[in-house]
């Protein structure tokens, strides 16, 4: 296999500038709907034995209790599921009291003071765990400094990982205005499996890189890369694959729980596996190929 994966990288750059752009933008407009781990509330899923009623028939009976900002979603077959702020458990037992023909199947509270620093520590964690994949990089490739820095490697890295989860962001955004989708634990936890699957793939190409340059197996570096690129390009595929066969199955047949922690997975990962092949790499000879010219 000989592909030049080098000739549209400037067609990759505009893609991918031109998706980093939308996710953005989509998020500073809409925002993220964030989940009662972040903000703090109640969460309730019911299952009903027979029909189950209409949200209006819902909000009629509560009513009274005036609930704070009170969200109804489906979830399968017989079930709901009902969202909203912070209530003591004698509210809780009233709810159960006036809803009819449901049984509890779950209930869940946190408290304001506890979703905030959940929000906290969930930014410190992504920060974080950036720069310590990008300062790892840039460590493990200390000794191929030659016609690429060291540190360019961890900054393409860092590029393609930001690429990587402000696509899943963008998107969750659409589905958070549009269809209620909340931002919650799974979600965070799907990024950051987003973020180890995505440096593995990259460092698959960057080690293979770093052979053939010692190696000496090209006359270009640009060749390197492309040769490099060739020779992972399989694995990759096989690898994301393989993976997607496991979370749509998840998706489909997981449960409205695992729904859409599949979905911020299996957005990642296909953003991972294109980032990998056509950003990070590609970057780096566009660097090395700008320094060469500017000594020219």
């Amino acid at each position: 296999m000989n592909i030049n994966f080098l000739k549209y990288r400037t067609l990759y750059y505009i893609l991918s500038g031109v998706l980093i752009v939308s996710s953005l933008a989509l998020v500073l407009v809409f925002g993220l709907k964030m989940g009662i781990d972040f903000t703090g509330g109640s969460i309730m899923e019911l299952v009903f034995d027979g029909q189950v009623p209409s949200n209006e028939s819902i909000e009629s009976s509560l009513a009274d209790l005036n609930l704070v900002e009170i969200i109804i979603q489906p979830a399968g077959e017989n079930r709901l599921i009902l969202r909203f702020g912070h209530i003591e458990e004698s509210t809780h037992q009233e709810i159960l009291k006036k809803i009819e023909g449901e049984t509890e199947q779950s209930f869940e509270a946190i408290g304001p003071t506890i979703g905030k620093e959940l929000t906290g520590k969930t930014r410190t964690a992504t920060i974080l765990a950036l720069l310590a994949i990008a300062s790892y990089v840039a460590f493990a490739f200390r000794r191929v400094s030659y016609p690429a820095k060291s540190w360019q490697y961890g900054l393409a890295t860092l590029v393609a990982l930001f690429h990587d989860i402000i696509i899943p962001l963008g998107v969750f955004a659409i589905l958070g205005e549009f269809y209620n989708v909340e931002i919650n634990i799974p979600f965070v936890a799907a990024l950051l499996t987003v973020l180890g699957f995505s440096v593995h793939d990259t460092i698959v190409v960057f080690d293979r890189i770093r052979e053939n340059l010692l190696k000496r197996t090209a006359v270009s570096f640009g060749d390197v890369v492309n040769q490099s690129l060739n020779q992972t390009l399989v694995r990759s595929i096989n690898t994301v694959l393989t993976t997607l066969l496991v979370l749509f199955a998840i998706y489909f047949f997981g449960g409205e729980s695992l729904k859409y922690f599949s979905l911020a997975l299996i957005i990642g990962i296909v953003s991972g596996a294109y980032s990998s092949i056509f950003i990070a790499s590609p970057l780096i000879f566009s660097w090395v190929n700008s320094k060469e010219g500017k000594r020219k």
